[in-house]
């Protein structure tokens, strides 16, 4: 009799074995077939409530080393019960964390390890196991209440902790897959508006008669936030202008893209400088979020009287440099444009003298630094423009974006750098 007791025994564990290695190898050939993360984890939880007969399986993806590495990036559940979705709380999951090993726990309410804890009343038991890539738990596999009994067993832990061994490197390898992929759409999105953004801005320097002109921009990243333009008034006047919006990269772009847009609209119409600007802050303000913002330089040039009138929104003040040496920071006031959306600016005009180099920048220039951080500073600025006074606008401005990176020496920057130089022969 023991030895056919014995007999069957065996014969239920050998088909155990067999209905184990049957599921294994189904879920091994159909994750297998696929790179998409969600498809996966679905196709992953529902061969788990098989295995392991459970009303409820989620899979909670995390990442280890982040500044909160609790936070779910990815969770995927699927249930055979009518209830809502169980969560796990953040003890467990930082229990999971810490010890990297399969959990089960029996009446929640009642554990002592997890004391305190307020349980959803519905979860009568559940299995925690984790989802291991070379020792770096990247998500937890969990079932909830086992049905047709009070508890999840040891082989329900072996075989759904051999679930999770199979599964985690394929979770990982479709979520870097997924990853790179996004990276490069955002690098295709970014590539396209390098490209607008390169096309707003000047594709030559106008001639004006008795001047020389230069202007550039270096971003600090793929896109930028900074902005300069000259833009033909009139037969003999020219308006120019250089701003710096807020922020960086792709919002930035698309925010200056904006910006000028309004400042070519508004120098078409009639008006003075300052009204050119107000009514700007206005558009600006009425058509961008309340964080939105950006600073502007914007002058009226009348090569024919070489009389430069100009107002600032909350710009760095300008460098006029005269032929004998004397140096002028060009006085300016006002609010950044969209800040507030009534706003006043003032007007200032002075007449441009023979070999006198008015330089325009945005704080990219004077803030970039090295990696003792300290700033290039406007000293700096003045006494580069000072030395160079003799040289073409273009030499200049080349020059300057020079002395600017071997101050820096391979420091990385985190602003753009843009600069215009009018210069009367």
């Amino acid at each position: 009799m023991n030895n056919e007791q014995n007999l069957r025994k065996e014969l239920e564990k050998l088909q155990r074995a067999v209905k184990e290695l049957s599921l294994l190898n189904d879920l091994a050939r159909s994750i297998g077939a696929s790179n998409k993360l969600e498809k996966i984890m679905q196709k992953i939880i529902s061969y788990s409530l098989r295995a392991v007969s459970a009303e409820q399986c989620t899979i909670t993806l995390v990442r280890e080393k982040s500044d909160d590495p609790m936070k779910t990036l990815v969770r995927t559940m699927v249930s055979k019960a009518e209830h809502d979705p169980f969560h796990l709380n953040q003890v467990l999951l930082g229990w999971m964390l810490q010890n990297k090993k399969p959990l089960s726990v029996a009446n929640p309410q009642q554990d002592k390890r997890f004391s305190g804890i307020k349980w959803d009343m519905e979860i009568k038991s559940l299995l925690c196991v984790p989802l291991l890539v070379k020792s770096k738990l990247i998500g937890i596999l969990t079932a909830f209440n086992k049905i047709q009994a009070e508890k999840f067993t040891s082989e329900d832990m072996r075989l759904l902790g051999i679930i999770a061994a199979q599964s985690a490197q394929i979770i990982e390898n479709a979520r870097l897959y997924e990853e790179e992929k996004a990276l490069l759409r955002m690098k295709e999105e970014l590539n396209l508006a390098r490209q607008i953004q390169t096309d707003l801005l000047p594709s030559q320097i106008p001639d004006v008669p008795g001047y020389d002109l230069a202007g550039i921009s270096v971003p600090a990243e793929s896109v930028g936030g900074d902005y300069f333009d000259f833009i033909p008034v009139d037969e003999h006047r020219l308006a120019v202008c250089l701003g710096d919006v807020s922020g960086k990269g792709l919002p930035a772009a698309l925010l200056m893209s904006n910006l000028q847009a309004i400042i070519r609209s508004q120098t078409m119409m009639p008006g003075t400088v300052s009204e050119c600007l107000e009514r700007s802050n206005k558009l600006l303000y009425r058509n961008t979020a309340p964080h939105k913002f950006a600073t502007l330089f914007f002058g009226i040039l009348d090569f024919r009287s070489n009389q430069f009138c100009y107002a600032s929104a909350g710009h760095d003040r300008p460098i006029l440099i005269s032929a004998n040496g004397d140096i002028h920071e060009l006085e300016t006031a006002g609010l950044p444009l969209g800040f507030l959306e009534e706003a006043t600016y003032i007007e200032n005009c002075f007449e441009f003298k023979p070999d006198d180099l008015l330089m325009i920048y945005t704080d990219g220039i004077s803030e970039a630094m090295n990696k003792k951080e300290e700033e290039f500073g406007v000293n700096r600025i003045i006494n580069f423009v000072n030395r160079r006074h003799d040289k073409s606008a273009q030499e200049v401005i080349q020059g300057l974006i020079e002395e600017v990176k071997k101050h820096a020496n391979g420091f990385p920057q985190s602003d753009d750098m843009t600069l215009m130089v009018i210069k009367k022969l």
